[in-house]
């Protein structure tokens, strides 16, 4: 496969924990992607939250085929090798003004993954510049390990309002801007969190989360993943199957099974329990 990353990119990977701007998506695939997910905001009410937010990439083939994007997976094969897993994905949407924020945190606090080679690959599908609430990030803190508390605040994009008991030196702070088409890689322990949108247009973005398929599942039942480039030789994750059509029975079964078996990893140990958990409550 072909590399995309320069050495020096890789390296400032290694040394940051976050690399950006990196062009993935033509200004065609982007106005298509919109159009896509305008579809499924509608199918599914406006909003996209909760349980259909949680691999959407196995209920549309679309979204499956934004995971499976060689651009993508070259940059991202650049960091973590050859043979790779897309374990998650999610969609992050703040409309114009929305007070939707996410706390300084980090993801591998709560995932149950054996390593920290994990890397999440945050796809803007319109401007993420600071005024709409871009991702923030902290150089160097993929290095350390901060206790979490859980808030479950009404406005955090989180799953469970989690955040870091640290405070963070606003001056350390790296805002990571990205044009539409454009995408960053974080790190899967680095400090990162964003700002309410204040701009009048929405802020869009698609985030990614791929892993070597030597990693393990170290909490809960056997867990599932998609291998999308490469061979697993490990057997450590289910394989899950790619949709046929959007919301087919077939993937809107898996995706149930899917989700049910992950969120309870999620939410391991969680104080409060919520509608991810028990759709049907």
């Amino acid at each position: 496969m072909s590399s995309l990353l320069t050495p020096a990119q890789v390296a400032q990977y290694e040394r940051d924990g976050y690399l950006f701007p990196i062009d993935v998506l033509d200004q065609a695939e982007v106005q298509a992607l919109g159009e896509h997910l305008g579809r499924f905001r509608q199918r599914i009410g406006g909003k996209i939250a909760g349980r259909h937010n949680q691999k959407p990439h196995l209920l549309m083939p679309w979204a499956n085929e934004l995971v499976r994007s060689p651009r993508i997976l070259d940059a991202v094969q650049d960091v973590l090798g050859p043979n790779l897993f897309c374990w998650a994905s999610q969609f992050f949407v703040k409309d114009a003004g929305d007070p939707g924020y996410v706390s300084w945190h980090q993801d591998g606090n709560y995932w149950g993954l054996s390593s920290p080679e994990v890397v999440t690959a945050w796809v803007a599908l319109t401007p993420s510049t600071i005024e709409s609430g871009c991702m923030n990030v902290v150089p160097g803190t993929q290095n350390q390990r901060a206790e979490h508390v859980d808030t479950f605040a009404e406005n955090n994009l989180l799953s469970r309002g989690q955040e870091i008991a640290v405070s963070v030196d606003p001056g350390a702070v790296v805002p990571i801007e990205l044009a539409p088409g454009q995408m960053s890689l974080h790190h899967l322990m680095i400090f990162h969190g964003s700002e309410p949108n204040r701009a009048t247009h929405p802020r869009v973005g698609y985030a990614i989360r791929y892993m070597p398929t030597h990693v393990r599942q170290t909490m809960g039942d056997r867990d599932s993943a998609l291998l999308v480039r490469g061979v697993d030789t490990m057997g450590h994750f289910e394989h899950e199957t790619d949709p046929v059509a959007e919301f087919d029975s077939a993937a809107v079964a898996q995706h149930k099974r899917v989700i049910d078996r992950q969120l309870a990893i999620l939410y391991a140990g969680a104080s409060q329990r919520t509608k991810l958990l028990d759709p049907d409550s």
